[in-house]
């Protein structure tokens, strides 16, 4: 395989340490993955695997269709989740999946989080929203979270846990971990009182500096 599918291999191992040690995930669950657009392939974590034991080698390589290219373990079961949102963002090159604690529990009670931080617009670019429940690694769930993620690069999934996308995978990772933390802010709002969501126009404005002004680029 190309330089670049190897290193995404890389990238994948450390970054499925980095989102144990984040606590957005616990044992083997979650899933990861990285599209190489130059060869038109996705890098993905296997299934059934802590992170903790993961190596390059046990990455498994797919086609934009699903068809193994590479590796000798199975992929993940939400291959088809990762595979839609692909083909429906053609801007996104990764994928993070979670399962941290204040975004499910948001998830299990069916409540979008609304655009009520700064660093979550910017990351995100509104309301986190809730796809409907379907089961895990179904076809059904794949097209109900990319139909979701049409215009935010995160969302809730119903029962179920988070998605967060980029264009990279630290990209990704930010978008899970910004996701959780608003979630728990979201949570202890309403214990004190009644959040308040930032106005269209800030929203519209955060979104835009964030894209063109934002870090060293």
């Amino acid at each position: 395989m190309s330089l670049a599918v190897e290193k995404a291999k890389e990238q994948l191992v450390k970054m499925g340490l980095a989102v144990v040690q984040a606590n957005l995930v616990l044992g083997s669950w979650g899933n990861l993955s990285y599209r190489v657009g130059r060869d038109d392939v996705v890098v993905i974590t296997p299934s059934g695997l802590d992170y903790g034991r993961l190596h390059a080698k046990d990455m498994v390589v797919v086609d934009l269709a699903g068809a193994p290219v590479e590796g000798h373990l199975r992929p993940s079961t939400e291959l088809p989740m990762h595979l839609a949102i692909y083909h429906s963002r053609p801007d996104v090159h990764a994928v993070i999946h979670t399962h941290s604690p204040y975004a499910s529990g948001l998830a299990v009670a069916r409540q979008s989080i609304p655009p009520i931080l700064e660093d979550l617009v910017s990351v995100v670019g509104g309301t986190v929203p809730v796809a409907d429940y379907a089961p895990a690694g179904s076809v059904q769930l794949a097209e109900i979270t990319a139909a979701t993620l049409k215009n935010v690069n995160a969302a809730l999934l119903a029962n179920h846990g988070v998605v967060g996308i980029g264009n990279t995978l630290e990209e990704a990772f930010q978008v899970c971990r910004v996701v959780e933390k608003a979630a728990q802010v979201l949570v202890y709002a309403r214990i004190v009182g009644s959040p308040v969501p930032l106005p269209d126009e800030d929203i519209i404005a955060l979104r835009d500096f964030y894209r063109n002004s934002y870090g060293q680029k």
